[in-house]
């Protein structure tokens, strides 16, 4: 088990077996993503019951809670991505933590922007410094900076050390995010789903599902474009690159 984990480990570090082994992939995801996706938002939108408090103002929510789940996931891969950055130097690494920061922050806008939504009915105002929204906004600007210093550093191993460091100490927000509800008296509502229990009606729950994993089946494929651009850019000089431009 071990030695398959170093095999994969060592196979996925090189730029060349990166983009071949997830150009296979990507038709995959692209076909999970819209088997998912799709179904999902109709489903949800337009024929899931409404809410007996809510009405169909909940309907928001599923694009929301996936929105929100990956903003945060996705800065949890860029952490982790970090690390392998300062301890093993892997270029592969550098690539998919650059990659994922505008994805990740896209999301993040998206969360915050389907909460305003849908706090305006529900609370009666776009905003409130409420300690959810609040650590989401931290998480945005963490993103925003992330960019900020791939774009002002111009060496890539420079500024793939810079920003794992960023990664890694904003990664403190995370928990933040997932538990504010808990240590703090907010307005935002408890997760209605957790890994081992729902408080959701079955037809409510399996769109919410469906999009959750559609949308992280998307993206896998927008992380997996992004970086296949890169990898091509940062090694347009090697020969399995320029043979590749040549067919």
């Amino acid at each position: 088990m071990f030695q398959t984990i170093k095999r994969l480990y060592h196979q996925f570090g090189s730029p060349r077996y990166f983009y071949e082994m997830t150009g296979k992939m990507q038709p995959w995801l692209i076909a999970g993503t819209v088997l998912l996706v799709i179904p999902g938002l109709i489903w949800g939108l337009l024929f899931a019951p409404p809410d007996y408090l809510q009405g169909n103002s909940y309907r928001i929510m599923y694009i929301h809670v996936p929105s929100a789940s990956l903003a945060m996931g996705g800065y949890v891969m860029m952490a982790v991505a970090g690390v392998i950055v300062l301890v093993w130097r892997m270029k592969m690494a550098e690539m998919v933590a650059r990659c994922i920061a505008p994805i990740g922050a896209s999301f993040a806008f998206l969360c915050l922007v389907t909460g305003a939504i849908w706090g305006k009915p529900t609370w009666g105002t776009w905003w409130v410094w409420d300690a959810r929204l609040t650590s989401m906004l931290i998480l945005l600007f963490l993103y925003i900076g992330v960019m900020a210093l791939n774009m002002a550093i111009e060496n890539p191993q420079t500024a793939a050390r810079a920003t794992a460091v960023l990664s890694i100490v904003g990664a403190v927000n995370i928990p933040i995010i997932k538990y504010s509800v808990e240590w703090w008296n907010t307005l935002h509502q408890p997760a209605s789903i957790t890994l081992t229990s729902s408080s959701m009606a079955p037809e409510m729950l399996i769109p919410l599902l469906m999009c959750i994993f559609g949308f992280y089946f998307l993206f896998a494929v927008l992380l997996i474009m992004a970086t296949r651009c890169e990898v091509l850019a940062r090694e347009q000089r090697s020969a399995w690159v320029r043979q590749l431009v040549g067919e």
